[in-house]
């Protein structure tokens, strides 16, 4: 190799280089500092930790209703994600797909919630829940159903229903987006073709559309499932977990135990056991493309 192409090769991995170092000391170095900590007692400040073994994890899966409490709501958040809100996105999608004046506005529109700061997004939300001044209490009360206001947040009853509005409020967006994409790559003339030969637009959906449009509904439901089992920012802003537990997912629940206890070691085995869960989602996920992928 020549020294001109030597100084070029050299020159190149010194480009990369400052990139490679950060993802080194901020993503590789404590994934497996996660491992290390998890099979210690160490509370974060002091110099020794004690070695516990496997300990945390049997705490974690025998010994700590709250975990398993956290992993309920956060599952029953997800289920109503995907249901309601992967199935108004899928409406908008198909909507916003024929031809329709303003069909790039409403598309601006509707992914503008996903952009937004869920931090921001909780506390409008917040208002709007808001048991003494919230807007829709007071449109409750406008409408002659006062007896229907309550503090949405701060009661159990309706809590985590709330918190999953929000959720679905400020994600439907993106599933909109992705449905939309889907369905553009769809030729038109196997619509046009189905038309002629007689087939009504039901017809159209499930024989077609459906069909076609299986890899793009398994993506948009790993996503969902992904993305609400990490819910987080909007949970901190609006109930912190509350009231009780009502509210309380595998996220806040891994920082009440790192913070809130200063029990390091058991929040990174609380991580663990929360990747290894979305991983089995994802492997799920994977089989379940590969599957649908024959058919479209």
């Amino acid at each position: 190799m020549s020294w001109k192409k030597t100084q070029e090769l050299i020159t190149t991995y010194l480009f990369v280089l400052p990139a490679v170092l950060l993802f080194v000391v901020f993503s590789v170095f404590p994934f497996f500092k996660v491992f290390q900590l998890s099979v210690f007692d160490w509370d974060g400040i002091a110099p020794q930790m004690r070695f516990v073994g496997f300990a945390n994890f049997r705490d974690a899966i025998f010994r700590d209703p709250s975990w398993w409490i956290s992993l309920r709501n956060a599952s029953v958040i997800t289920l109503m994600t995907l249901l309601f809100q992967n199935t108004l996105a899928l409406v908008l999608a198909l909507i916003v797909d024929r031809e329709i004046r303003g069909k790039n506005f409403y598309r601006v529109v509707f992914y503008l919630p996903p952009v937004l700061s869920g931090i921001v997004v909780g506390l409008v939300w917040n208002w709007i829940f808001d048991g003494s001044h919230g807007l829709l209490n007071y449109a409750l009360a406008g409408v002659g159903l006062g007896h229907w206001t309550r503090a949405w947040l701060a009661d159990p009853k309706t809590a985590l229903l709330s918190v999953a509005v929000i959720h679905m409020w400020k994600g439907f967006g993106w599933g909109f987006v992705i449905l939309l994409a889907g369905l553009q790559a769809i030729p038109r003339e196997l619509n046009e073709a189905a038309r002629v030969d007689g087939a009504g637009e039901w017809r159209i959906f499930s024989r077609i559309t459906v069909p076609l449009m299986l890899p793009v509904f398994f993506l948009v439901s790993v996503l969902t499932i992904l993305g609400t089992m990490q819910i987080f920012d909007i949970i901190i802003s609006t109930t912190n977990g509350g009231p009780g537990y009502h509210t309380e997912v595998p996220i806040t629940r891994i920082l009440v135990a790192m913070v809130g206890s200063s029990r390091f070691g058991y929040a990174c085995s609380l991580g663990i056991l929360f990747g290894l869960i979305l991983l089995a989602v994802s492997l799920v996920q994977m089989r379940l493309s590969k599957w649908s992928s024959r058919y479209s």
